[in-house]
């Protein structure tokens, strides 16, 4: 039994070690914070731009009987926006 406890102590003191805590931004890095939030602004916007015209282009072949080409174009926008989404958060968790 008291093989376990100690396990368990050891177990919790490297969970102490590995917990990083809230963290501070360097000092001037309001400039770098405020870059980053514009270009992921533009690229959520972008994406958004993308789809629409991803959709259009779908309108129009579809007319022609080439709708499956203009949806995998979709495919590929949702995907990017997927990729962009991803790296906002991760960014936002960062920040």
């Amino acid at each position: 039994m008291n093989l376990l406890a100690a396990a368990n102590t050891a177990g919790m003191d490297v969970l102490a070690v590995l917990d990083p805590g809230e963290g501070v931004a360097p000092p001037g890095s309001e400039g770098l914070v405020t870059i980053v939030n514009w270009v992921a602004w533009v690229a959520v916007a972008l994406c958004v731009v993308g789809v629409i015209v991803a959709g259009i282009g779908m309108l129009f072949a579809g007319r022609r009987g080439e709708g499956g080409e203009q949806a995998s174009k979709l495919g590929w926008v949702l995907a990017g926006s997927i990729v962009i989404g991803g790296a906002s958060a991760l960014v936002g968790a960062v920040v």
